[in-house]
């Protein structure tokens, strides 16, 4: 999607689904509600996301890119990995506290069992400053998500689709429920 110049910005959990229950599903994101198109240069000031994922720069209302996901990405792992947030709170000003000045905490288990490459790779995705965290392409290099599928059939399997043909950026929005067309979508996801 970013090479699209489309930032979800509201990437969590809820927003991820598996195309069926194999263990190696397609994954794909739904929920395009608060995404927006950014060119290149372009950056946003817009205040959107979801609390627990979003970016210190959003809550600081500082300019921000496509980079944002990313931030969310090392939410999302960080969460897979440890089984809670890095940054919760019952208060919301704590949660947007915490995700501005404090640094994920790696201290309790499971972290102590968890591979080096996951915890830098998550590391590198939590960075505060927007401009030193990896772009999508910088992150895809790193030797965690190499440890799990090799990089270059993840590039060629993206490239085409299971006829041999391109693949297009397809998006879904909210139809009304068993609509026909709702129907037919629903099928291809």
């Amino acid at each position: 999607m970013h090479s699209f110049g489309v930032a979800p910005r509201d990437l969590k959990p809820e927003n991820i689904l598996m195309a069926t229950d194999a263990d190696d599903a397609d994954l794909k994101i739904v929920d395009f509600g608060l995404s927006k198109i950014i060119g290149p240069n372009e950056s946003s000031l817009d205040p959107f996301g979801t609390l627990s994922y979003v970016a210190p720069e959003v809550l600081l209302q500082k300019p921000y890119g496509k980079e944002v996901d990313l931030w969310s990405l090392g939410i999302i792992v960080y969460l897979l990995l440890s089984r809670v947030l890095p940054f919760d709170d019952e208060e919301d000003k704590e949660i947007a506290r915490q995700t501005i000045q404090d640094a994920p905490d790696f201290s309790f288990e499971p972290w102590d069992t968890v591979s080096d490459h996951a915890k830098d790779i998550v590391k590198k995705l939590l960075e505060k400053n927007r401009t030193k965290r990896p772009s999508l392409e910088e992150a895809l290099q790193h030797p965690w998500f190499a440890d799990y599928k090799d990089i270059q059939n993840v590039r060629k399997a993206s490239a085409k689709n299971d006829k041999g043909l391109d693949n297009k950026f397809e998006a879904f929005t909210i139809m009304q429920p068993n609509s026909p067309k709702m129907t037919d979508d629903l099928k291809q996801l």
